[in-house]
């Protein structure tokens, strides 16, 4: 356990850019990140992740994974699963392959507890050097615990808690807040190594709190929020979805209370595995090692005693990039970033988000920080999905904000960003397919959604240009008034579309509208 920030040492030749050799974040005005291909050779699966898009906030251009089992039985034999070794080789041959093909170089390989604790890893990281041209980067469980925890604070930069990262063979705890990796540990927690604890469900409930006593008091939780990494824990939450008939399945920032999650283990524990596997697309391979999953975590919550459980899809892979980035990087909003990125490069009229922004910004003077965010993300997202066929356009929409790739985007945040947008392009919401996902917001949330909707809508049309060209917008929340001074050219724009998408909007408001003429 330590309680430093700095690196860990590791092995395979790490120097100041750590396993990827070389500066990542060169420029750290820039917004964009140039293609970086990572593998992480972990105890269950190997999976290769392309990232590209905004610095701040990448997105996956390309995501392979293969579930090897090559740290199963490593805990009885002290040696690599044979097959999964094969598996694993093969998988990483293909991966190097792919990388010439996307001209990606070099590559970078982490290998977590499986190659650091076999007695053969030194042996198959020689061998995949040899045969492949990769170099395995194997790390220590106090860094695979302090990169998992930096992933989490690349997609969550508000987190404060404790990050659990699980794996096959291992388990690692990290405190994080302020932007900062704290105390951590790791543990011989995973479901690989309790395969092989002698007895039954009592004596390995047993063997599980005693582990978990001791990292009490190195960590020393005070009813914190744990942030849940790893394969294991991803699919109890989904299944924890399933039961709850939760209607949006992201698993990233999904949010569980400690009760409901019990009644959820206990569920679990009660169902036919094979037919929750079918109804929730796990593989055979992950579901198997979700009832010993589920065992650490009901004494994880018994012992700790969180006030939340909350599910990160970030970890290892994630903390790699968040390791180089520069404070003025780490400092952005990955929401606004990954908004801005889009414009970029799928919208019409880049920058024109900015000019809406600017034009709506009004209406939103009283609103809180986080939900000017909201309004600013909308705006620079109102003209991306333009290509999609008109009759479909505004579910496209909803889909691409509720299920894209989005760092510090909560489920009610993604909601409503996506009825924002929706209602950019159409005026009803009735009757659509989307409709379960808006009880994830409160009634006053929904019509919020609607009006900065039909701003867009009216603004985004109003003027092509610039909307401030062509006239200003004013309101007076109490009198219940929606003012629009307009410019000369403004005159000539405000046509009878513009003028029915003002009155949408004035409706939306449950306000009158009141057309000036703008002083010169």
């Amino acid at each position: 356990m330590t309680d430093a920030a700095e690196p860990a040492a590791a092995d395979g030749g790490a120097d100041e850019y750590g396993p990827f050799g070389r500066p990542l974040f060169e420029d750290p005005s820039a917004r964009a990140l140039s293609r970086v291909g990572v593998v992480d050779v972990g105890s269950n699966s190997v999976r290769m992740v392309v990232f590209d898009g905004a610095a701040r906030s990448p997105a996956y251009f390309y995501n392979e994974k293969v579930m090897c089992g090559l740290g199963q039985g490593l805990a009885e034999t002290g040696l690599l699963n044979p097959r999964g070794r094969e598996r694993a080789l093969a998988a990483l041959r293909r991966f190097s392959l792919l990388a010439k093909g996307m001209d990606i170089h070099p590559m970078t390989v982490v290998a977590t507890a499986a190659v650091r604790e076999a007695a053969d890893g030194p042996a198959f990281q020689e061998q995949v050097l040899r045969e492949t041209g990769l170099n395995m980067w194997v790390i220590d469980g106090d860094e695979e615990a302090r990169l998992s925890a930096q992933g989490v604070l690349l997609g969550w930069p508000e987190a404060t808690g404790i990050v659990c990262d699980i794996g096959g063979n291992s388990m690692e705890l990290a405190r994080i807040g302020g932007g900062q990796v704290g105390r951590r540990a790791t543990s011989p927690l995973g479901p690989f190594r309790l395969q092989q604890v002698s007895g039954g469900v009592k004596e390995r409930q047993a063997h599980i709190a005693g582990i978990l006593d001791g990292l009490h008091d190195l960590i020393k939780p005070e009813g914190d929020r744990i942030y849940l990494v790893g394969g294991s824990w991803r699919v109890i939450a989904r299944l924890d979805m399933e039961r709850r008939g939760y209607p949006l399945t992201v698993l990233h920032e999904y949010r569980m209370q400690p009760k409901a999650l019990l009644d959820t283990l206990d569920w679990i524990g009660t169902s036919d595995l094979g037919a929750l596997r079918v109804r929730t697309g796990t593989s055979t391979e992950r579901m198997e090692l979700v009832p010993l999953a589920c065992e650490v975590l009901r004494e994880l919550v018994r012992i700790f005693k969180p006030r939340e459980i909350d599910v990160s899809a970030y970890g290892i892979r994630e903390g790699l990039l968040y390791e180089q980035m520069p404070e003025t990087l780490r400092a952005r909003d990955p929401l606004i970033e990954a908004a801005r990125v889009a414009e970029a490069t799928s919208a019409r009229m880049p920058g024109f988000g900015k000019k809406l922004y600017t034009f709506l910004s009004p209406l939103f003077e009283a609103a809180p920080p986080e939900r000017q965010r909201l309004v600013k993300a909308a705006c620079l997202l109102h003209d991306t999905t333009w290509r999609a066929h008109p009759d479909y356009r505004a579910e496209v929409c909803f889909d691409n904000a509720t299920r894209a790739n989005l760092g510090g985007l909560d489920h009610p945040g993604r909601v409503f960003l996506g009825l924002a947008l929706l209602h950019r392009y159409k005026n009803s919401r009735s009757g659509s397919r989307l409709e379960p996902l808006f009880r994830l917001l409160t009634d006053e949330e929904v019509q919020e959604a609607e009006v900065l909707g039909k701003a867009m809508r009216f603004g985004a049309m109003f003027s092509i240009a610039d909307p401030a060209q062509a006239g200003s917008l004013t309101w007076q929340p109490k009198k219940r008034i929606l003012g629009l001074a307009l410019t000369p050219h403004g005159e000539g724009l405000f046509g009878e579309v513009a003028q029915a998408r003002f009155k949408s909007l004035t409706s939306a408001l449950r306000a009158t509208g009141e057309i000036t003429q703008a002083a010169t």
